[in-house]
């Protein structure tokens, strides 16, 4: 007796980005493509007048959320940039799905990962995104090596000794770094690094002095 094929079910995601445009089109398209594919609809996550450069959509969120859990095979889309607009978020999005095992159809796209072609067309666009980021990360740094040849000086300004004074007044009063970066509108990394160095510099002068007196 041949075993029967067990149905997949499918989660459909559709997202746009002002109160303007309509999801209808998306959901009618890819409603009729499950049926047509004999799936089914395990739920539908849309997210009204989000951006796809925002990773912080709920329903995207609900959604990978269900994926973790394995509560759905697969996930459709109309295109690739419903889910985002990012090449790199895009990459760590399927690269989490494809961890839980959950396959990804963007139908516009005609890109279906539970495929050999759909696998090779995802590997291929990981490799551009990563050869991209390689060139980027060689331009930055010939461009950082050029400008030290130029006696440039690269980083963040440094603190000026008023900013400096009122930081360690309010240090003195019990803010945070956060807090007193915030207030004077400085990075708090920043802030740490000078107390740092001031502590550092302190505690070598009381070495300096203490040194001194045993050698007297």
């Amino acid at each position: 007796m041949p075993l029967r094929k067990q149905t997949k079910t499918a989660a459909i995601y559709a997202r746009v980005s002002t109160d303007r445009q309509k999801v209808d089109m998306q959901l009618h398209e890819l409603r009729q493509f499950v049926a047509r594919s004999g799936w089914n609809i395990y739920k539908e996550y849309i997210d009204q007048n989000y951006s796809g450069g925002n990773t912080k959509r709920p329903a995207f969120t609900a959604m990978m959320d269900a994926a973790r859990k394995r509560k759905f095979d697969l996930l459709l889309v109309w295109k690739l940039d419903r889910l985002s607009r990012s090449l790199k978020d895009l990459i760590i999005t399927l690269d989490d799905l494809g961890a839980c095992g959950i396959d990804f159809v963007s139908y516009d796209n005609n890109l279906d990962t539970s495929t050999p072609t759909g696998k090779l067309v995802f590997q291929i666009v990981g490799a551009v995104a990563e050869f991209e980021k390689d060139i980027i990360r060689e331009r930055v740094v010939a461009g950082l090596a050029a400008a030290r040849s130029k006696g440039k000086r690269l980083g963040r300004p440094p603190i000026s000794k008023y900013v400096y004074d009122r930081a360690a007044e309010m240090r003195a009063e019990g803010l945070s770094y956060r807090s007193i970066g915030k207030a004077l509108g400085i990075d708090e990394g920043t802030i740490r690094k000078r107390f740092r160095k001031e502590l550092q510099e302190a505690e070598a002068g009381r070495d300096i002095d203490q040194g001194g007196m045993l050698g007297h």
